[in-house]
């Protein structure tokens, strides 16, 4: 019974995915954007709707870097069989938690007349309250009518109100409607178009809190304070106060700093018996913890994020760093030393070893990284044809990595763009592939002397001065946190579109709160093109399985 019904459902949702999602709604709004949930998202929803307790299991597809966030392609991106496969069956194993004897008489606020009988009334309660909270909007008439339908269909032929319910909520959870967002928009006067109140809170609550909208958000949405400066200031200065931000901030920090990388990253055991299986986590728990730390908690200079020796470790973390790690805490804050040669992030585990390779570090590699994602200067793809015997070459005359690169970059082809990053991965060589210290290679010094266009530094310290006194820096970050928020492309953002928000970031003393409350309060951050009809451009995506 369980799998023929699943099939049904199954079957009618992917009929409407199929035949994607229309691009002209009811009335004058328009669908215009889909954005897939990211597996921390729908994580998040299930716990912050049901409860801690209802258990999660099943695997996520994984998301497409482009522009270098990940939240780029939860635009453009479907499902898959094999995703829309595991989906449903997270959907019904998620169901049978909520309805089950365990948690029934917490989630389900009614009781039926028979708990062997329908009771329309009871499930209709039970739907309309949790499909306001998994579509992030309350049910039309006619979903709702569907939802109570199904659930009297299914308690009739198995006798139990309760498997009814199940059937009910597995539909819900397969829907379009919870597994995407969609994005509504109406006309803004003239030509242009605005997003509605739901989907205006969808975009605040997954931005801030990384999470569906809460109760207080969705009633906001429905008395229409969204709608005006007062109410969503009043609404956004909520969300900032609360400790909840740090559940945002981390998800987009994940994302700019590319820490999905570690899923790749692997050390020779034999080179760097330090590096073990718990270093990867506890490499992006630093990076995070010292983000949100001096971002969020402090809420300071985010500039201060290239240049500060202040960072948190763990005993596997102070194994890399050859710091005595006498505590009793799992994590301490630290501050590293003022000759330790470490300047901020940039110096961290997280960014020199996801950006080397196995046996060695790599000045092109890191280069290239931190090009992207502090200055928002991508790399072209180097040509087929590129000859990198010279750089790879370990056993020749060339010692250095520095001798081996320079011998690469007279070639014509690749001269103009190890030009702009090789100098920032060279002045990082005083730190292996793990992220240990080290001033010689082969047994020659290792020179860290760099310029980048015209300016001379010298060393990580010196890089972190460079980056922290660049505005290409802080102008990328406000590039990339409203491209996160839109689900967009960075490369493809125009800057007058963050503007308002980059202004407030800069007045502010580049802090991460004015930034935040500057691009949402500016009237670019809800506004929308009109979408082609097709769906073959703008951010209009067809779904399908």
């Amino acid at each position: 019974m369980r799998n023929r019904v699943t099939l049904i459902i199954t079957a009618a949702l992917v009929c409407a995915m199929s035949g994607g999602v229309a691009v002209w709604a009811a009335g004058s709004e328009q669908t215009v954007g889909l954005r897939r949930l990211t597996e921390p998202e729908y994580r998040n929803s299930i716990s912050d709707v049901f409860g801690k307790e209802i258990v999660v299991q099943g695997m996520f597809e994984p998301g497409v870097r482009m522009g270098g966030l990940v939240a780029a392609s939860t635009s453009v991106l479907s499902i898959t069989p094999a995703g829309f496969s595991s989906l449903s069956k997270m959907a019904d194993n998620i169901a049978v938690q909520v309805t089950g004897e365990k948690f029934r008489d917490k989630l389900i606020s009614c009781t039926p007349k028979s708990p062997s009988a329908p009771d329309d009334v009871c499930s209709g309660d039970f739907f309309r309250h949790y499909g306001l909270m998994l579509y992030r909007r309350p049910l039309s008439a006619d979903e709702l009518k569907a939802q109570v339908s199904l659930a009297n269909v299914m308690t009739k032929k198995t006798g139990d109100f309760y498997t009814g319910l199940r059937y009910g909520l597995t539909a819900l959870l397969m829907s379009p409607d919870f597994l995407f967002r969609k994005e509504i928009a109406v006309p803004a006067g003239g030509t242009g178009l605005t997003l509605e109140p739901y989907s205006r809170a969808t975009r605040l609550s997954y931005l801030m809190w990384g999470t569906t909208p809460d109760s207080e958000l969705l009633h906001a949405a429905e008395v229409g304070e969204l709608n005006t400066p007062t109410g969503l200031e009043k609404q956004v200065d909520r969300l900032l106060a609360s400790p909840r931000l740090d559940n945002g901030m981390r998800a987009f920090f994940s994302d700019m700093l590319m820490l999905d990388n570690f899923d790749s990253v692997s050390k020779d055991p034999l080179l760097y018996p330090k590096w073990a299986g718990a270093m990867a986590p506890s490499a992006k728990e630093e990076a995070l913890r010292t983000l949100i730390t001096l971002s969020v908690h402090e809420d300071g200079d985010m500039r201060d994020l290239m240049t500060t020796r202040r960072t948190f470790i763990n005993r596997s973390l102070a194994a890399i760093y050859d710091v005595d790690f006498s505590f009793d805490q799992e994590w301490v804050p630290y501050e590293f030393a003022e000759d330790s040669g470490r300047s901020g992030i940039v110096t961290q585990v997280a960014m020199l070893s996801m950006f080397s390779h196995p046996g060695q570090s790599s000045p092109t590699k890191r280069g290239v990284a931190l090009n992207e994602i502090f200055l928002c200067e991508p790399t072209p793809t180097p040509p087929n044809n590129v000859d990198f015997s010279a750089v790879n070459d370990t056993t020749g005359p060339l010692k250095t990595k520095r001798e081996r690169l320079m011998a690469h970059a007279t070639d014509k082809t690749c001269s103009s763009c190890h030009s702009a990053i090789d100098p920032i991965g060279l002045s990082l060589e005083g730190f292996d592939t793990i992220a240990g210290r080290r001033d010689r290679e082969n047994g020659q010094p290792i020179d860290v002397s760099a310029t980048i266009k015209g300016k001379s530094f010298t060393g990580a310290v010196g890089l972190g001065k460079f980056l922290h006194d660049n505005p290409k820096y802080p102008a990328c970050v406000a590039r990339k946190l409203y491209a996160y928020a839109n689900g967009l492309n960075s490369e493809e953002v125009e800057t007058s579109a963050f503007k308002g928000g980059y202004e407030a970031f800069k007045q502010s003393g580049y802090r991460l709160r004015a930034l935040l409350k500057g691009l949402i309060m500016s009237p670019e951050f809800f506004r929308s093109a009109v979408p082609v009809a097709d769906g073959s451009s703008g951010n209009v995506k067809t779904a399908s399985p």
